[in-house]
């Protein structure tokens, strides 16, 4: 009964963790291309019919768009040569009449040698995009599909100079990227969700829709964020008339946080933190300080020891203690000590240094949260160092030739 019982707790668990990841929580981005696409082409055309009312709709949203891209005058044929898709954001066909919001996306390489972009435009490093929706009370990343998430992926971010990164909310995504996430300061965290979408850095645009009364406007307040220290910069509001004008609002609300990421790229402002890349992380300068301190004594003692040896090796005398003259003879020990942090090393370095008869001590072996080593210039025995450091507080274990400190 009681294997029975665990074994029912493990499909139940195993159950509620699928629910969190199943359903219909994100909408896959389009694939981003370099044409330049014109959105927001309002046409109200009438024809000998149905259809012939489109094709003049068409062909007058490719003239606007040409237009409002500034290009030279062309005939109809040749600004449709140009022309790779039109998109119906909006659209309404009657009998004989058509009216619609269009967007006209012309072939870069045709169209860029008339409007003289036809060259390569510096890009970004790869930046995870997080949109953000509050509405109702509510935060929303990906938990279920909404507007604002939407936008984002049906935008065309092909010929924009951000190299935008957007996950699907499928599957995982919507437990791994959170509103939560973006509160987060903990590099290594953050480092772990970039690595996972093989991004260099994160944006982060919020979208705060607040509706005036059922059927009614729809104001959008927006706030472009950058970085794992979620900085400010920039925002604006727009406002739709209606429920059925709110895409069209956000669509316009991610061209103007394109253009917001855009101006921060160009002004040197929107660049990876260097504080992400954990490939080569660095040092605190006391750990540094104290690394070069142990270095550097045993750089001195291997000197001394290869001086005294070339000296004996040349037939000099060389001056040893002689004990009974009352000199003392300086031993050096080694002495193991606990180091979980930069602080402990050194509070016990300073303490070791200031027991009486210890004429010099330096790290040999750094290991911050482990056991760490140094080398302790004593003025006697290995029995003598073990009392001094008592005196001094310390719990020691004296082993052969060495001791092991802790407090």
């Amino acid at each position: 009964m009681i294997a029975l019982a665990v074994l029912m707790l493990a499909v139940a668990a195993v159950h509620a963790l699928w629910a969190q990841v199943e359903g219909n929580r994100g909408i896959a981005a389009v694939v981003s291309s370099t044409d330049i696409d014109v959105g927001g082409i309002a046409v109200d055309v009438r024809g000998d019919n149905a259809e012939n009312a489109q094709q003049n709709g068409w062909a007058l949203a490719q003239r606007l768009a040409w237009k409002k891209l500034g290009g030279p005058e062309l005939s109809d044929s040749q600004i449709d040569s140009m022309v790779s898709a039109v998109v119906i954001e909006q659209e309404q066909i009657g009998p004989r009449r058509y009216i619609a919001t269009l967007s006209v996306i012309f072939d870069r390489a045709r169209a860029g040698r008339m409007l003289g972009t036809g060259g390569n435009t510096p890009r970004s490093a790869p930046m995870l995009l997080i949109p953000v929706t509050f509405e109702s009370g509510t935060t929303r990343v990906y938990e279920m599909v909404n507007p604002w998430q939407r936008a984002w992926a049906e935008y065309q971010a092909g010929a924009s100079a951000i190299d935008y990164v957007r996950p699907s909310g499928m599957n995982g995504d919507s437990l791994l990227v959170t509103y939560g996430q973006i509160g987060r300061r903990s590099r290594t965290w953050w480092r772990n969700i970039l690595d996972q979408f093989d991004a260099a850095d994160v944006l982060v645009p919020i979208a705060r829709l607040e509706r005036q009364w059922p059927g009614g406007p729809v104001k959008g307040t927006f706030s472009a964020r950058y970085g794992p220290d979620d900085e400010y910069l920039d925002g604006f509001v727009l406002t739709a008339k209606n429920e059925s004008e709110l895409p069209k609002m956000l669509s316009d609300a991610v061209l103007r946080m394109d253009a917001i990421f855009t101006a921060a790229l160009a002004s040197g402002k929107l660049k990876p933190d260097p504080t992400l890349n954990l490939g080569t992380p660095a040092l605190d300068p006391a750990l540094q300080r104290l690394i070069d301190l142990g270095r550097a004594a045993d750089a001195n003692d291997n000197a001394e020891r290869e001086a005294a040896d070339a000296a004996a090796a040349a037939g000099i005398p060389v001056a040893t203690p002689n004990p009974a003259a009352g000199s003392v003879v300086v031993a050096t020990f080694v002495v193991q000590f606990s180091s979980p942090d930069g602080g402990t090393v050194d509070a016990t370095l300073a303490a070791v240094r200031g027991t009486s008869g210890v004429r010099g001590a330096a790290t040999s072996s750094l290991a911050i949260g482990g056991t760490s080593v140094m080398r302790v210039s004593y003025g006697g025995t290995l029995e003598q160092l073990a009392a001094a450091l008592r005196s001094r507080g310390f719990t020691v274990t004296q082993g052969s030739n060495a001791l092991a400190i802790s407090r």
